[in-house]
């Protein structure tokens, strides 16, 4: 017979503010990925959009790529590659720690890719007319873009922008690859450490879970609130 196993919660409130250091990391990658993303994939959005061939192949190439790769591979990409880049280009002393720099950058580039999809198919959401009457009112393409088309877009993905930064902070639990203590590392090695890894990995799953349902029921009330206005 098998036994039943015995569930022990008392390793969890000593292991808080290490939990809480972890969450902290996660909470920077999510938001600089999620600020670089977004300003990096509008610009991919107006290359694939430009009538200047180069450019719109190099955004579509960029984004394929990415699009095509799984993110645990980029991170690793970037967690091996660049610190032996900045090594040897910047001088960067051997050994210095990039594991937070270096996902973040993975993160932050991969994510662009996403983010411009999304942006693109805001910036076709916009009736044509609109980019007519702003060159018709003398604006060039860039003033057109930045006055009238681009708020127009991002108004109307909002909710999808915010719902791909909910995705974003769930994939950083896999930073593990690089040894980055994130909230979901931390709580792994805790749970390893004190020999209840079930509680603690449940324990993570549960802080998961009211995050992101949280944060998916207030896109859901500000998308509500967007289409009232």
């Amino acid at each position: 017979m098998y036994e039943l196993y015995e569930f022990d919660w008392s390793s969890i409130p000593g292991a808080l503010p290490f939990l809480w250091q972890g969450m902290v990391v996660s909470l920077e990658i999510t938001f600089v990925a999620v600020v670089f993303g977004i300003v990096w994939g509008t610009a991919l959005a107006i290359m694939r959009l430009s009538s200047v061939t180069p450019l719109s192949w190099f955004a579509a190439g960029y984004v394929n790529l990415f699009r095509s790769v799984p993110l645990v591979m980029v991170l690793l990409w970037f967690f091996l590659i660049i610190p032996h880049l900045l090594e040897s280009l910047l001088g960067f002393p051997r050994g210095t720690d990039m594991r937070l720099g270096s996902a973040i950058a993975g993160f932050a580039l991969f994510e662009a890719a996403y983010y411009s999809e999304i942006i693109r198919a805001g910036i076709q959401s916009v009736p044509k007319g609109q980019m007519a009457a702003a060159n018709a009112l003398g604006m060039n393409y860039r003033q057109a873009m930045q006055r009238v088309v681009l708020p127009q877009a991002f108004r109307n993905m909002v909710p999808l922008l915010l719902t791909q930064g909910i995705i974003l902070f769930q994939d950083t639990s896999l930073v593990y690859v690089s040894a980055l203590a994130d909230f979901f590392g931390a709580a792994y090695k805790v749970g390893d450490r004190d020999g209840r890894l079930v509680e603690m990995l449940l324990f993570a799953g549960a802080v998961y879970f009211v995050i992101c349902f949280a944060a998916s029921q207030w896109v859901r009330h500000f998308q509500k609130k967007l289409k009232t206005a």
